[in-house]
């Protein structure tokens, strides 16, 4: 089997899947200058060999999916930096990265997932929706050509944005996990750019787009947790979780907020209780949450029921 159809096996069982931490606060940690523009992309070519150690890092804690240092090397974002004409080839190096970590320092199946972020941050002029769909669709099919097993949307925090990015990932045949990036607003759950519509809503006109994985992401713990209990109200099928830890002053992560592992664990530990079943961490979680994960937490998710 490949490495994707022995993952979705055990998914399938019931398991609980470890995904890796962050990987910009990881190299801004590691003494990596994050780009005031596009982050943690510049370090495919500044310091690939640092982006390869930390997918080698997580992967030898214990981590069963390591995400490419794609989050912003999408066509947009690079154009900001003066970096367009890079998109391709940071790209495809971003997943090479990946791939090389995994045959160094994997002893058991690990898969790739190709991350994707809303793009164009800071832009003059906001995409219009040809553009924008143009863009994630030229993403995705850069990752998919370069081989990752599944696409990971990352921080989908608007629902029109989340929607062509939906789209475009599915176009490529390929697994598409959805993490959205939630707060919460006056006692309700939004996400992070909501103009007015509930968590709730937004995954109703979202959810029929062919997600196969929903996952709540790059949100502080009590956003996470409670934008669990209406991801559990609304999808029957396989979740995520993988919090943040401290906050951005761009661009750099503040860390004075950051949970230990020990702590990320206990939290960890009532999602999977709860049935979630993929579990990692975001901005400020490093290697040393992923092993705590890997050796703390149940083998086997709480079976979940449809609307508990």
């Amino acid at each position: 089997m490949s490495y994707l159809e022995q993952m979705q096996s055990r998914i399938d069982r019931g398991e609980a899947v470890i995904l890796d931490g962050a990987t910009g606060t990881e190299l801004q940690r590691r003494g990596v200058p994050m780009h005031g523009v596009c982050w943690s992309a510049t370090a495919l070519t500044s310091h690939p060999q640092v982006v390869r150690q930390i997918h080698e890092d997580y992967t030898r804690a214990g981590a069963d999916i390591i995400i490419t240092n794609t989050f912003s090397t999408d066509r947009p974002t690079l154009e900001l930096a003066g970096m367009g004409d890079q998109a391709r080839d940071l790209t495809a190096r971003a997943v090479a990265l990946a791939k090389e970590a995994r045959d160094a320092a994997a002893d058991r199946p690990v898969c790739i997932a190709g991350s994707m972020a809303r793009h164009g941050e800071g832009l003059e002029r906001a995409p219009t929706p040809d553009e924008a769909k143009a863009a994630y669709r030229e993403l995705a099919h850069l990752l998919a050509e370069g081989g990752v097993d599944l696409i990971m949307l990352e921080m989908m925090r608007d629902v029109e944005s989340a929607a062509l990015a939906i789209e475009a990932a599915v176009s490529t045949g390929l697994p598409t996990w959805v993490g959205f990036s939630c707060r919460i607003d006056d006692g309700q759950v939004v996400l992070l750019d909501s103009r007015g519509e509930s968590f709730a809503e937004a995954l109703d006109s979202l959810l029929s787009l062919g997600a196969n994985l929903v996952s709540v992401m790059h949100s502080e713990v009590a956003a996470t947790n409670a934008a669990l209990n209406v991801v559990r109200d609304r999808w029957t099928g396989p979740s995520g979780a993988y919090a943040q830890a401290g906050r951005m002053v761009m661009p750099n992560w503040q860390f004075e907020d950051a949970i230990t592992p020990d702590e990320y664990l206990s939290i960890a530990q009532g999602w999977v209780e709860s049935g979630v079943q993929v579990v990692g961490g975001c901005c400020g979680i490093g290697p040393e949450h992923i092993r705590a994960l890997k050796d703390g937490l149940p083998a086997v998710a709480r079976p979940r029921r449809a609307g508990a």
